[in-house]
């Protein structure tokens, strides 16, 4: 689910065929067949947090400040300013373990690309991810049954959040993070990436995304060629 989660983000930056069109068919596959999620949602998410990454109220990857957890420098200062206790964010070095990389994928996530789906009546999606559904249960029922196969997903669901979270957030929660202050696009994406060292492990952890900066300055490279 994770290296097919690395596969989807290549096909929806349209970094693997010379033809988009292609990529976008095979996005939807991979996203919504193997992964049961819809690739609108992730394009709706992922292309504002390309266009605007680490900027409050813009970049989707950073909503969960101030509810959950205190984001970078000057809005850490301003939550002081403003006595807005939502958390005791002098011990979230502590339950980010906890909040951020268990809950994200299986307790939010997992319902929310349902509704999104149907809100927006977004029904090719819908009826790719219902094959994922589909597939899975008509695969591991004889197995497993259905309390099996529930926490199989559950088990599988956790586990891919971890592995998902401590990637994404790894190459940008270090940077600056702020309100958007119309810097231009070439700084704006160096000054919220950071890359992580490479190495034959690293770069098949993190689907490449451990190359951040360049991955950001050019989304429609293919992944292999980032090192260069």
């Amino acid at each position: 689910q994770a290296q097919a989660g690395w596969l989807q983000h290549d096909f929806g930056h349209l970094s693997v065929f010379s033809k988009s069109r292609w990529n976008h068919w095979v996005h939807k596959f991979v996203i919504g067949h193997l992964k049961g999620a819809p690739a609108s949602w992730w394009n709706h998410l992922h292309f504002q947090h390309h266009a605007k990454p680490n900027c409050f109220r813009k970049d989707p990857d950073v909503n969960m400040h101030p509810l959950f957890f205190a984001l970078g420098k000057t809005l850490s200062v301003e939550l002081g300013i403003q006595k807005k206790k939502f958390m005791p964010y002098n011990h979230q070095h502590k339950y980010f373990f906890i909040i951020g990389p268990p809950a994200l994928v299986p307790l939010y996530f997992q319902w929310y690309i349902f509704y999104f789906v149907v809100q927006r009546k977004q029904w090719v999606d819908l009826a790719w991810m219902l094959t994922f559904y589909i597939r899975f249960f008509l695969t591991y029922l004889p197995l497993l049954g259905v309390k099996g196969i529930l926490g199989l997903h559950l088990l599988v669901r956790f586990i891919e959040s971890n592995w998902f979270v401590w990637v994404t957030q790894m190459n940008h929660i270090p940077m600056h993070i702020d309100y958007d202050k119309n810097v231009d696009w070439f700084s704006t994406q160096l000054q919220a990436t950071c890359n992580v060292h490479q190495s034959l492990f690293n770069d098949w952890f993190s689907g490449h995304l451990n190359f951040q900066i360049e991955h950001h300055l050019f989304p429609t490279m293919p992944r292999h060629n980032y090192w260069k």
